[in-house]
């Protein structure tokens, strides 16, 4: 920095901030330059007091005075526990000023998703997907930004921001190369930690370099108190302003307004009485100047600083159990002392009496203040307070987090009407405060056990070693019977196994189930444990296993859920072992009703979870009933879209209905589904079933385009590679990743993969060959080295796709035959497939098996049917294996 003096009209604040005034101005007008330009972000990282406030308060004007709209927002340090406080305040000014038709049609689908986050509407029945509010947001702010440009955001002490905003926020940044909006942050360093910390690194990480504010020089600071106190100011009195505020612009500034106060001659003489005077304008000076000011302002100013936001002077008056007149000259002289001050305008729409603190100093200061029993009984009044006035029991939460437990029931029934609220518009985090703070009141016992399930449920996605804990203690608690103590038994095995944890998943479900006489709730049970033993990737769970599941099933006619679900999971057990595909979908067709989902089963119900749609869908899927299986896939990911669900589950959705592409042949609409399941799985977690579903189908998807070296590089940069997970994949990844390998010239590794797909098929009884293909790619690859077994192979794979019956199946084995042939046998054997698959669903199969059958009868109109259903696949190796043939013409005819 080589200027001393601050930009012409500036606040005494801004001295010696040139550059970065400069900074801001540079990225407003490129903001303002296209519209279509990319947007930016601007960190501003600085000590209290250093004037991140003032720089952003030059910033709104600088932007306003080049017709930039300026939304605006502030971080709280009692506010942090409040979920979306920081993005309401940016975003409710511009909403709010719509009539709710325009805001519903400026947010579209959006509006019910993001909408009760934003107070703009009231949430619904079932519990919010924070990722999908995440989504809604940053889609609100992209849809208001076009109407609005050019918007400059401006977030302060981005440090005390909730949680919830910081998602959005990061999620937003990260965006900002196709949007055309300025962000402009202020932090303090060092104040945050744990996730909320790697939020705003990440943030900051997206935008420009940033600007870190520095203490002002002594040459600035002596600028800065001749400017105040007139050009008489001597040497000696500068430098010791400079001393004692250590160059802080706050402190400088509120010391010179002390020695205004005082009359105070700025000479050396007089300089030793400076410190005197700062103690008092900081700490326990302002502390003790708030005293002066007598018991009734000491008490209307711990009050304000209890509510932190909303700050009026009734609602305060009410706090501090002032009368309204002695309210409102209690707020007089709390302005008159720079304690207190109306909000700017500029921020945002304000009413008549409202109040927030100068500085947020100040606001720390007295807050720390007020005796430690008084503050939590005032947090308790403060409660009661804000709920008398309509806000809600989420809105008081923050206070009654606060209060110290006493045994209070009532108090706990109020923290879980906030936390259902906070579930209500996808804040998890801020339910788990809530419910653990219960536990602590604590309830009484024939509550306990109830608010630990709430808490179990609050956790399940975000921390699951926790929530089996809670609901583990919860099981052993007296309280949760009936269908209650059945739903905490699920969710307690969901937990295990998002924990990895599947084999004791089984074993809960599997001990539970036995505790309870036959009926709905047994078969609940044993439905769930089938269901986890079905999707479990090693040995079998228990010997006998699918002869139970078997009998079980053949006594149930679909007349409630519990016996839909033994339908489904039947049908997909009859699916992976390869039995008849008629009987399977028979099964499947008697779980649905009206050949529908039954109430209760939908994908975004939650009794039974996703697991067993999926497994449903995918019985369909294998057996070639795609028309079904495709119908399903897009009926969740509609579903799950509509619902706002926009983390796991809509990755998965994506997922399956580019499986649903692939097994049909459309291979370019398999590979965009596929890499955005890819994308939204990236943001749930690597290692989970899903990212391995995602990355598994897009690997297929690639190697059956000819793009060999892109499913490699996605192999490579996913990690799709042994060990695999616990939970099957489907198509099986160990066949997929032989198929690669033998693609990419490692024969070896492609043999050694495949023969461990082979072993580990063997022993869950997996012989359906479409969903567990090794034999077919093994067979080929054997086929000069060791004939006999490739041989052997190609005759077992041809009796499993009988078994099975589907065209798909057959037609597979008889291709995998034909290349094992040679003459007039593979021929045969080739037209055979053609014949087989051509009444079958999957095209791009049919189009290999004609591209190969033209080869072998050296036919060029097979050929060329063969490279015209290849191109319509978008199977780009094919078309040109068909294209060289043909280019070659030997022998054709």
């Amino acid at each position: 920095m080589t200027e001393v003096r601050p930009l012409a009209a500036a606040p005494a604040s801004l001295w010696e901030r040139d550059e970065e005034v400069a900074a801001v101005v540079r990225a407003i007008d490129a903001l303002g330059a296209d519209s279509s330009s990319s947007g930016s972000l601007l960190m501003i990282s600085g000590e209290a007091g250093f004037g991140k406030t003032a720089l952003l308060a030059e910033t709104r004007r600088i932007a306003e005075g080049r017709g930039c709209t300026v939304w605006s927002a502030r971080g709280g340090e009692t506010l942090r526990s409040v979920p979306f406080n920081v993005v309401r305040q940016l975003l409710q000014p511009a909403l709010m000023s719509l009539m709710p038709e325009e805001a519903r049609e400026y947010l579209g689908d959006w509006y019910d998703i993001a909408g009760p986050a934003l107070g703009l509407t009231d949430p619904g029945g079932r519990q919010a997907d924070p990722q999908g509010v995440t989504d809604g947001l940053v889609a609100a702010v992209r849809r208001l930004a076009r109407r609005d440009w050019p918007l400059v955001l401006l977030i302060d002490d981005a440090h005390w921001a909730d949680q919830e905003t910081l998602c959005w926020l990061a999620a937003f940044a990260e965006r900002l190369d196709d949007l055309s909006v300025l962000v402009v942050v202020a932090r303090r360093p060092g104040e945050m930690s744990g996730e909320s910390a790697r939020l705003l690194d990440a943030v900051a990480a997206t935008g420009l370099p940033a600007t870190t504010l520095s203490a002002l020089t002594p040459q600035a600071t002596a600028g800065l108190t001749r400017a105040t106190l007139g050009g008489h100011a001597d040497a000696a009195f500068c430098r010791e302003v400079w001393a004692v505020t250590a160059g802080n612009p706050y402190e400088a500034v509120e010391l010179l307004a002390k020695v205004q106060d005082s009359e105070l001659e700025p000479t050396e003489s007089a300089a030793g009485e400076l410190r005197a005077l700062n103690r008092a304008a900081r700490g326990g000076g302002l502390v003790a100047r708030l005293e002066e000011l007598g018991i009734d302002a000491t008490r209307f100013a711990w009050a304000a600083a209890i509510l932190g936001t909303g700050i009026s002077v009734d609602l305060v008056a009410k706090l501090a159990t002032l009368g309204r007149d002695d309210a409102v000259r209690c707020a007089e002289l709390l302005r008159s002392a720079r304690i207190l001050t109306a909000p700017d305008p500029a921020n945002g729409p304000t009413d008549e009496g409202d109040l927030e603190f100068v500085h947020p100093l100040i606001a720390t200061a007295v807050y720390n203040s007020i005796p430690p029993a008084l503050c939590t009984a005032m947090h308790g009044i403060a409660a009661q307070v804000v709920t008398d006035s309509g806000r809600g029991a989420a809105a008081a939460a923050r206070h009654l987090l606060q209060v110290h437990p006493d045994d209070d029931e009532e108090l706990v029934e109020q923290l879980r009407e906030a936390a259902r609220e906070h579930l209500a518009v996808g804040a998890p985090d801020a339910a788990r405060r809530c419910l653990e703070r219960a536990l602590l009141e604590p309830p009484q016992p024939e509550v306990h056990a109830h608010v630990l399930f709430e808490l179990g449920c609050a956790t399940l996605l975000t921390a699951p070693a926790k929530t089996i804990d809670h609901l583990q203690t919860a099981l052993a608690m007296p309280g949760l019977e009936g269908d209650a103590r059945v739903d905490a038994v699920f969710r307690l095995s969901q937990a295990l196994l998002h924990n990895d944890q599947l084999e004791e998943a089984v074993r809960t479900v599997e001990a539970e189930a036995a505790r309870h006489a036959p009926g709905p709730a047994r078969m609940r049970l044993q439905a769930v444990q089938y269901m986890w033993e079905g999707i479990y990737a090693g040995e079998a769970a228990s010997p006998g296993r699918s002869e139970r599941l078997a009998e079980l099933a053949r006594t149930c006619t679909g007349r409630d859920n519990a016996e839909r679900a033994l339908l489904m999971l039947r049908g997909f057990d009859a699916m992976t072992h390869g039995e008849s595909a008629e009987e399977v979908v028979d099964l499947c067709d008697r779980a649905l009703v009206n050949g529908r989902l039954p109430p209760g089963l939908g994908w975004t119900d939650t009794e039974w979870g996703v697991e067993l749609l999926l497994m449903l869908t995918n019985a369909y899927a294998y057996t070639d009933r795609l028309d079904r299986a495709d119908a399903l896939y897009s009926e969740a990911l509609r579903a799950y879209e509509s619902a706002g669900w926009s983390g796991g589950h809509l990755a998965l959705a994506h997922a399956y209905v580019g499986l649903g592409h692939r097994r049909r042949g459309r291979l370019r609409e398999a590979e965009t589904s596929l890499r955005e399941a890819l994308r939204l799985a990236e943001r749930v977690g690597r290692g989970l079933p899903l990212y391995w579903t995602a990355t598994c189908n897009l690997v297929d998807t690639l190697l059956a385009r000819g793009h060999v070296e892109e499913a490699w590089a996605i192999a490579e940069q996913c990690g799709f590679a042994p060990p695999y997970p616990s939970t099957i994949v489907l198509p099986d990844p160990r066949s997929v990743r032989g198929r690669l390998l033998l693609a990419v010239g490692r024969t070896k590794d492609g043999i050694n993969e495949l023969e461990a797909a082979e072993k580990a098929a063997a022993v869950r009884g997996h012989h359906n060959p479409v969903l567990v293909p090794w034999a077919f790619d093994l067979a080929r690859a054997l086929a000069t080295e060791d004939p006999d077994r490739a041989g052997r192979l190609a005759t077992d794979v041809r009796r499993h796709a009988e078994r099975l019956g589907t065209d798909t199946a057959i037609g597979e084995a008889l291709r995998c035959a034909a290349a094992l042939e040679t003459g007039q046998r593979a021929v045969r054997l080739a037209a055979q497939a053609v014949a087989y698959l051509e009444a079958s669903p999957c095209q791009y199969e049919h189009a290999a098996a004609r591209v190969e059958y033209g080869i072998l009868a050296r036919s060029v109109a097979e050929l060329n049917r063969g490279l015209a259903l290849a191109k319509s696949c978008g199977a780009d190796g094919l078309v040109a294996q068909a294209r060289a043939v043909l280019e070659t013409g030997r022998g054709l005819r």
